[in-house]
C-alpha cells in the first residue's frame, strides 16, 4: 500500500536539539509501517523553523551588514533542507539497525500556486515570532495579533496547484526509495513564461500533502497531529470523537463549522479533498502515537468515501 504520512511542524520542537530528538522518536513510529511492507512517503510542517530562519536573517542584518537580505521562497527551502536531514538522517538509522536495506531521500520540493488567487489579496498565515503591539506598529509587514500571545507576521496562504518535482517523486516510490518531500507545505511558485518563480507565501502542509497523495496516486492519506481523534462539538459538555466516518459526514461537519481554522479545519479539508479524487482511498488523521493501529485501520479517525 502507498501511504502519504504528514507530519505537524509543531511535532518537531522548536530548538534544534529537540528537532533531532523528535526526528529519531518520529522515525521510530513510523518504522513499522515501512516494515509491513508499505511504500511511505513523508511531508512535514516548517512554521516554526522558517520563522526561525526569517527572524535569524532579518535580526542579523540589525547588528552586521554583511549578513544578507533573505526572501521567503529561500527560508522556505532551507528549512526542508535541514528538517528534511533530520528526519532523513533519523529514518536511515532506524533502517540501518534492522539491517534492512532501503534508502531515504529528502527533496526539496516547488509546488505550483496562482498568481490569480485570493490568498494573495489578504494574507492570514502567521509565521515568526511574536512581537507586541508597539513593535508590530513599527514592522514593514501586515501583522495581526496571533491567539492572544502578541503580534505576528502574515502572508499569503495559496492553494497548490501543482507539486512541480511530482515525477521524480513517483520514480523513486516505484524503485523503492523512501521520499521526504513537501516540507511546509513546498516552497511556493507561480509559473511565469514557462519559469517558476517563488512568492513570499505559505502554502498549507496538509492542502499540499492532499495534492501530493492526489498526484502520487496513495492509497491511503494519514495526517498525525496531537489528537488521537478528530472532534466535533470540541471542548464542549456534548464533545465527540470521531471513528469511522464517511466523507458526506466530514463535509457537513465542516459546513457546520465545527473544525478550527489553522487547527482541524485545513486537515479535514485537506482529507475531503484527496477522497474527492481517489474514490477508493482511506484517509486518516489521528496522532502519531497510533500511527501504526491507524494504518491497521483500528485507530484514528478514518474516511473513507
Amino acid at each position: 500500500m502507498r501511504i502519504v504520512i504528514a507530519l505537524g511542524g509543531n511535532a518537531l520542537g522548536d530548538s534544534l536539539i529537540e528537532q533531532k530528538k523528535n526526528a529519531t522518536l518520529t522515525a521510530k513510529k513510523i518504522l513499522p509501517i515501512i516494515l509491513d511492507g508499505h511504500e511511505v512517503v513523508l511531508t512535514h510542517g516548517n512554521g516554526p523553523q522558517v520563522g526561525l530562519i526569517n527572524l535569524a536573517f532579518t535580526e542579523g542584518r540589525k547588528t552586521n551588514d554583511k549578513v544578507c537580505s533573505m526572501e521567503f521562497p529561500e527560508c522556505g527551502a532551507m528549512s526542508e533542507g535541514y528538517i528534511g536531514y533530520h528526519l532523513q538522517n533519523a529514518l536511515q538509522n532506524e533502517l540501518n539497525t534492522k539491517n534492512i536495506d532501503k534508502i531515504v531521500v529528502s527533496i526539496v520540493t516547488q509546488v505550483e500556486v496562482s498568481k490569480d488567487d485570493s490568498a494573495f489579496n489578504n494574507p492570514t498565515k502567521p509565521i515568526g515570532s511574536f512581537y507586541t503591539k508597539e513593535e508590530a506598529s513599527k514592522m514593514p509587514y501586515k501583522m495581526i495579533e496571533d491567539a492572544s500571545r502578541g503580534y505576528r507576521r502574515v502572508v499569503p496562504s495559496p492553494k497548490p496547484v501543482r507539486v512541480v518535482e511530482e515525477k521524480p517523486i513517483k520514480s523513486l516510490i516505484e524503485n523503492g526509495f523512501i521520499v521526504i518531500s513537501c516540507g511546509g507545505g513546498g516552497i511556493p511558485v507561480i509559473k511565469e513564461d514557462n519559469k517558476y518563480i517563488g512568492v513570499d507565501a505559505v502554502i498549507d502542509k496538509d492542502y499540499a500533502s492532499s495534492k501530493l497523495a492526489v498526484d502520487i496516486n496513495a492509497d491511503m492519506f494519514l495526517i498525525l497531529t496531537t489528537l488521537d481523534n478528530a472532534k466535533i462539538n470540541f471542548k464542549k459538555e456534548n464533545e465527540e470523537s470521531l471513528y469511522n466516518v464517511k466523507r458526506s459526514e466530514m463535509e457537513k461537519y465542516n459546513a457546520e463549522g465545527h473544525f478550527l481554522s489553522g487547527s482541524m479545519k485545513p486537515k479535514v479539508e485537506a482529507c475531503i479533498n484527496y477522497l474527492k479524487e481517489i474514490k477508493d482511498g482511506t484517509a486518516i488523521i489521528t496522532s502519531i502515537e497510533n500511527a501504526v493501529n491507524a494504518v491497521k485501520g483500528i485507530s484514528g479517525t478514518i474516511i473513507k468515501n
